[in-house]
């Protein structure tokens, strides 16, 4: 993590220059958590449904209870700032009080997207609603072109049209996995629900890459992460809200005494699921900040067929041989991006012929 000095202050509002292998580094361990979060996530909300859950608020709350785990980084880049600050005065926390503001307006943004989520989860299988949500890295394209004029290479386009194709493809076969008993009222409400939310969540991404490009100040890993814990906070406490007018605190005892697979599985779930939502967030937020939000919407749209897979394996979902195609073509357009992303760096980085020694002559 950065450390932020006096000097740096007075500097113009930028990113914090780092290393290339340090960048790559981060950008790699919040890539890994995302794919963590992303992936195992939505298997532990569709599981607590499955196996007797009921509260929607509550499933919307987990999203993002888990903020006060970001209180262990922070905590360690304060005392690292400390050693090196040599013996000048250092701020507590980064963060203005405008960029805080954008903050509560993001986390109520994302809280309002939690629930729409949740609630579309309640009645669609995992299949389902991984190929709805995959269908923001459009919406994630098209605010981003318009919100921080995202440049498009032919890779970057590569990519999304690749996705797009394999989200489509998934479509084909989501007919048949409408769960038994279901009404079509419910079925077609969840439908809805899950695409509002992709379409919330494509704007918010952009409008998070906005937020550190607006930011009147330098915008480190460290500044990035107290804005996820202020953004974690107040969706937190959209959430709670809902659960205090829905009564979900008066159901959740007597909804673990009689949940399937036991009252301390029951628990344990929801401390799990807290703790992976958090990786997603946690993930998306840093994959923004050293690369871009279109490069956030990518990695999430991968991400789909190995939902896919994991359903498969764990609730025994039919794996079709169009869930096969669009896997390879997940893989393929991550493929692209990044290689378009490769050849960018060493556009910008030439390697420079230093030519003959000097001979010393004058």
């Amino acid at each position: 993590m950065e450390v932020e000095s006096q000097q740096q202050q007075q500097q113009p509002p930028t990113k914090n220059q780092i290393s290339k292998h340090l960048r790559w580094f981060l950008m790699a361990l919040n890539f890994t958590i995302m794919v963590i979060g992303t992936a195992v996530g939505p298997l532990l909300l569709r599981l607590y449904f499955l196996k007797g859950g009921t509260r929607k608020w509550l499933s919307s709350w987990l999203q993002t209870g888990g903020w006060p785990l970001l209180f262990i980084p922070l905590a360690i880049s304060y005392a690292h700032r400390c050693r090196c600050g040599g013996g000048r005065p250092i701020k507590l926390y980064l963060m203005t009080p405008p960029l805080f503001l954008a903050c509560t307006v993001l986390g109520l943004l994302v809280g309002l997207d939690d629930f729409l989520y949740a609630y579309g989860l309640s009645y669609l299988p995992v299949s389902t609603s991984s190929i709805l949500i995959s269908s923001q890295l459009g919406f994630t394209a098209l605010f981003a072109f318009f919100m921080v004029k995202q440049k498009f290479t032919s890779f970057s386009v590569n990519a999304v049209v690749l996705l797009s194709i394999g989200a489509v493809i998934l479509g084909l076969h989501a007919s048949g996995d409408r769960p038994k008993g279901e009404s079509n009222t419910q079925y077609y409400l969840g439908f809805f629900m899950t695409l509002a939310a992709a379409v919330l969540y494509g704007f918010i991404l952009p409008l998070v890459e906005l937020t550190y490009a607006k930011a009147k100040q330098v915008v480190s890993y460290t500044l990035v992460i107290e804005m996820q814990l202020a953004m974690g906070f107040f969706a937190t406490v959209f959430c709670t809200v809902g659960m205090l007018v829905n009564g979900d605190f008066h159901v959740i005892p007597r909804e673990a005494r009689e949940f399937e697979l036991g009252e301390a599985t029951y628990y344990v779930l929801l401390v799990w699921s807290a703790i992976l939502w958090q990786f997603v967030f946690l993930g998306t937020v840093g994959a923004i900040f050293y690369g871009s939000a279109l490069l956030a919407g990518i990695i999430m749209a991968v991400l789909v067929p190995v939902s896919q897979v994991l359903a498969v394996v764990f609730f025994h979902e039919p794996f079709s041989a169009e869930k096969g195609v669009a896997l390879a073509l997940a893989l393929w357009g991550f493929a692209s991006y990044f290689y378009g992303e490769f050849l960018k760096s060493k556009k910008k980085n030439p390697v420079v012929d230093p030519g003959p020694p000097a001979s010393g002559n004058n």
